[in-house]
């Protein structure tokens, strides 16, 4: 049987941005690939982490005739305490 998931357990709280956050850097394949590595490993290494919330956001630019959408989304990542691997 699974085990149940308690988030009374929760003592270290990762926050991971996937997606354009800046206007002003440009946001490549090589960042989204490493920002869904380092989502990957948050969810499946030791110590295993859950989701236990998401923000999802956007803003909407004018540049001159034309409105450009920026999207991302922050995984709010919770753990029973912080993964010896994880450096902020």
């Amino acid at each position: 049987m699974a085990e149940v998931f308690d988030l009374s357990r929760i003592k270290y709280v990762k926050r991971i941005v996937v997606g354009q956050k800046d206007p002003q850097v440009l946001y490549t394949e090589e960042d989204a690939a490493k920002d869904m590595e380092l989502l990957n490993k948050c969810l499946n290494d030791f110590p295993k982490g859950h989701i236990i919330g998401q923000e999802k956001n956007f803003t909407i630019f004018n540049i001159g005739e034309h409105q450009v959408v920026q999207q991302w989304i922050v995984y709010h990542i919770g753990f029973d305490k912080k993964p010896v691997w994880m450096h902020d």
